[in-house]
């Protein structure tokens, strides 16, 4: 139990450091998408993380959705590029332009600058952590706070994280997997690894270069995954059909594949994400692997809609696996549910030193 005193400050915090409903936010800056969420009014924005410029000028020419569309068809005059890779800023101006265009959709107000919880890997250097909060400040932010994604997708995907049974969490994303078991509001180990969404897509475009002479672009690995990707053999096999370039003979090209020869393409770093939850698996203490057992593990992340990936693990690792609800959007839920619930998720965040 908290003391008097202590439970008095957080009463006094949760009624004046987040004041007014729908002014803070809580943000998940993914590799692949981003998402936002306004206290008081839930997840209130979710766009690819991709951002157009025009060459040259700089200009901002477009972001999410509409700057998706332009990857690999836009003229020389326009670059679409993603500013985020494995989970961190790789372009900070690009960044920090997309960033400030998806807040402007948001914020109801330009007078009072928001408090802003901020997703990272579980592993991010410094480095990384301070550009972030450096981008969200130039993008208006009061102050910034940190939530290690692998604890914002336990609390999203509603797993009883203040409790002293561990729970485990594997959030795989476009660009990390995190891996992290959880106790007492705490994270007592985890591990991360910079092989997840991207990684499966270049294994399929590596693939079928290789077999086929055919160069596909990252939308049309993408879209093979989602119609027929599998990890673990199907009751009935899929097909799909796919167009490229023919390297051969420069020309348009359709072929077939099927799920059975994409999970022999994506195997490898299917492998890599089961033997990071294996190792996360071999250092857990003891008591908490009893906990885990019986509990099971909780996949998040769009890496969890993999047809068969729970079954894989089941099968691989001889423990419970289950799929959270809506996975894609547990690691935003989870920071949104800090923002809302501030006093008693406190814990869990890390603030800077602004005020």
């Amino acid at each position: 139990m908290r003391s008097g005193s202590r439970g008095a400050r957080d009463t006094i915090r949760a009624m004046t450091t987040w004041p007014a409903l729908g002014r803070d936010l809580a943000i998940d800056l993914g590799t692949a998408n981003t998402l936002i969420h306004v206290r008081g009014r839930g997840v209130v924005l979710e766009e690819p993380s991709v951002v157009a410029v025009e060459v040259g000028t700089g200009r901002l020419v477009a972001a999410g959705t509409q700057a998706k569309e332009m990857l690999g068809r836009a003229p020389g005059t326009i670059r679409a590029v993603r500013p985020l890779r494995d989970g961190v800023v790789s372009d900070a101006d690009e960044a920090e332009r997309m960033l400030r265009w998806f807040i402007d959709q948001v914020r109801p107000s330009r007078l009072v600058r928001p408090r802003m919880v901020l997703c990272v890997p579980s592993e991010v250097t410094g480095v990384e952590r301070r550009a972030l909060e450096d981008a969200a400040t130039r993008c208006g932010a009061r102050r910034v706070y940190m939530v290690e994604e692998p604890m914002a997708a336990a609390v999203g995907a509603g797993l009883p994280v203040h409790e002293t049974a561990a729970s485990m969490v594997v959030d795989i994303g476009g660009g990390t997997t995190d891996v992290a078991v959880i106790s007492l509001a705490g994270i007592v180990t985890s591990t991360s690894l910079r092989t997840a969404g991207d990684e499966i897509d270049e294994a399929l475009i590596s693939h079928v270069k290789a077999e086929y002479s055919l160069l596909l672009g990252e939308r049309s690995a993408e879209d093979i995954k989602v119609a027929v990707g599998s990890v673990f053999p199907l009751r009935e096999e899929l097909t799909t059909r796919l167009r490229g370039r023919d390297l051969t003979t420069g020309l348009p090209k359709t072929i077939e594949v099927g799920s059975a020869e994409v999970r022999r393409a994506i195997e490898g770093p299917v492998l890599q994400i089961i033997e990071l939850v294996r190792a996360t698996l071999d250092v857990c203490p003891p008591e908490l692997a009893g906990d885990i057992i019986d509990r099971g593990i909780t996949l998040t992340g769009g890496g969890a809609l993999l047809r068969g990936l729970d079954a894989r693990m089941r099968h691989e690792l001889g423990v419970p696996v289950h799929v959270a609800d809506d996975p894609l959007r547990a690691v935003a839920r989870g920071a949104g549910r800090c923002v809302d619930d501030f006093a008693s998720l406190e814990r869990v965040l890390v603030g800077d030193r602004r005020l």
